[in-house]
């Protein structure tokens, strides 16, 4: 059967299958904060397969200047190059974003070489061991470890805060500029859900607040801010945790693997899905109807028609 075009720009929708227009976001500018792996690495990679160029940051480099939270081999090297394959411009930045002279630098080289920014996506994080596993999930405040919950609390807002403050000002110099803040859960699911534990709870509340009330100062410049939650993640890190890969996700499933997955994660859903519904809001024109909201992949996949890799829409909130 022929595609059909869909009014929204960028993406080209089929009977069967999905693709992404790879001139959708040529000639734009974006920088993906926090793009080592997982949803980052994921909507760098979106970004790319549309055309843009994307700055990636992070500690977790080849180079070595920077020392990451974690011991794994995921680079934001690795991740520009994947975004080159995919038709994008890919650039790595070595850059901690809990130091504000480090983002600042940041800041002036994109102002010297691009002067602006089209898209700035915060997904720092970085504080996946310091919340724990679901043994130490529902843990009261006077039990956890004070120091690693106020680490996790700068780790999780602390660099979003400070990395807009040294690059707004370039997305402001042009009208239509996109913020994106990424977070665990819509505003709506976390008002009533409590998460995990008192300091992952806030950070992750914190983060909506901040798409919220900075899509308020950024709507006078024509700029949009949106808080994006990924539904079940299979990052590299939880593809690992359950001892399987990409190809082989769904074994994790089986009762009989150790250690298997709740029936939940088959509504799992790949990186990409999330950079999908990064792109999709940074291809359309119309980008403003959503700022200051707090929204999942899937809701924005339900609106735009783009799919994960396998074609799929999952939706992990509906269940």
């Amino acid at each position: 059967m022929t595609c059909l075009k869909i009014a929204r720009k960028g993406f080209i929708l089929g009977s069967m299958t999905w693709t992404a227009d790879p001139d959708a976001l040529r000639g734009k500018v974006a920088v993906v904060a926090g793009a080592t792996r997982g949803a980052g690495r994921g909507i760098a990679c979106a970004l790319g397969e549309a055309g843009a160029t994307v700055i990636c940051t992070g500690r977790s480099s080849s180079t070595g200047v920077l020392r990451s939270d974690y011991q794994r081999p995921e680079t934001i090297e690795q991740t520009a190059e994947l975004v080159t394959e995919l038709g994008g411009t890919g650039i790595a930045v070595p850059v901690d974003h809990l130091d504000a002279d480090q983002v600042r630098r940041l800041a002036d080289r994109i102002s010297g070489e691009y002067g602006h920014i089209d898209v700035l996506v915060n997904d720092i994080w970085g504080a996946e061991r310091l919340k724990g596993g679901p043994a130490q999930w529902n843990t009261p405040i006077w039990e956890l470890d004070l120091d690693a919950g106020l680490r996790l609390l700068r780790l999780a807002v602390d660099t979003h805060l400070i990395t807009s403050h040294h690059l707004l000002p370039l997305l402001i110099k042009r009208t239509g500029g996109l913020l994106i803040e990424v977070t665990d859960g819509t505003s709506e699911h976390n008002a009533d859900e409590y998460r995990i534990s008192v300091f992952y709870d806030l950070a992750k509340a914190a983060v909506n607040r901040l798409a919220f009330s900075q899509g308020h100062e950024l709507r006078p410049y024509g700029c949009t801010a949106v808080a994006i939650t990924p539904g079940w993640l299979r990052s590299e890190m939880m593809l690992d945790a359950y001892g399987v890969t990409e190809e082989s996700w769904r074994d994790a499933l089986d009762p009989a693997h150790d250690p298997h997955a709740p029936p939940g994660f088959a509504q799992s859903e790949t990186p990409r899905f999330a950079g999908r519904a990064v792109a999709a809001l940074a291809a359309d024109e119309h980008r403003s109807r959503w700022n200051q909201q707090s929204v999942s992949a899937a809701a924005l996949s339900r609106f735009y028609g783009f799919t994960d890799l396998n074609g799929s829409q999952p939706d992990p909130w509906a269940v």
